[in-house]
């Protein structure tokens, strides 16, 4: 699992949490590599990393779904009880829209593909600091081919106006800030100001809360 620090303070504290001996090392050698982060521990599964919960000082978590024993979905929803404030980011091999609702009602923030590149981990770790939910576009396709299949609940109208809804549909398809800022030609911080906008309209604090709000049955 990786954790990752408050934002501005610091190193991102992470933890992996993966039965593959290859690729939890392959992952630790990822982070160990990457200025700005800190390779704290690595579990080899759920309940490993569940033992040491209590005193293990991470932010962001990345967590294997299919484990030995208590596998990555369970192991999220228990971490999340106990300490609500750690990030999970899932990287597993599974595609299947029903995992990935399970993972992020559990808890997880944030969705990716064992064949995400180095970039793309890095850069959605740095997401999930800033409080983005990174997803792989795949994975991204996946969520909002579910969303259209399922009889949306689309917010009222005149709830939002239509640039918090073009930025809300940025949001459910998985973009990161800065790439929902460049396609509508205006700033991060722009963006920033529009989604805590959003987030108060909707009573929600986050941007799964949002999206579940949106299409309830997608989930």
């Amino acid at each position: 699992m990786l954790y990752i620090g408050a934002m501005g303070k610091g190193p991102v504290r992470i933890a992996i949490v993966e039965d593959d001996s290859e690729l939890r090392e392959l992952l630790r050698r990822r982070v160990e590599r990457t200025e700005g982060m800190k390779m704290v521990r690595t579990f080899v599964s759920g309940d490993d990393f569940l033992g040491a919960l209590t005193d293990c000082d991470v932010n962001v978590v990345l967590m294997d779904i299919n484990m030995p024993g208590t596998n990555g979905i369970d192991t999220v929803r228990a971490a999340k009880t106990a300490r609500p404030e750690i990030q999970f980011l899932m990287l597993t091999i599974f595609e299947n829209p029903a995992y990935i609702f399970q993972a992020l009602c559990a808890g997880a923030t944030g969705y990716l593909l064992k064949s995400t590149t180095s970039e793309e981990l890095e850069a959605s770790i740095h997401d999930i600091h800033q409080g983005g939910s990174p997803m792989n576009s795949t994975i991204a396709r996946l969520v909002v081919n579910s969303f259209q299949q399922e009889s949306q609940q689309r917010i009222n109208d005149e709830l939002l106006t239509e640039r918090e809804k073009y930025i809300l549909d940025g949001l459910a398809a998985g973009m990161m800030y800065k790439e929902i800022a460049a396609k509508a030609e205006i700033s991060t911080e722009t963006v920033r100001v529009h989604v805590r906008k959003i987030y108060s309209k909707l009573h929600v604090s986050s941007r799964m809360e949002a999206i579940r709000k949106v299409y309830p049955k997608g989930h």
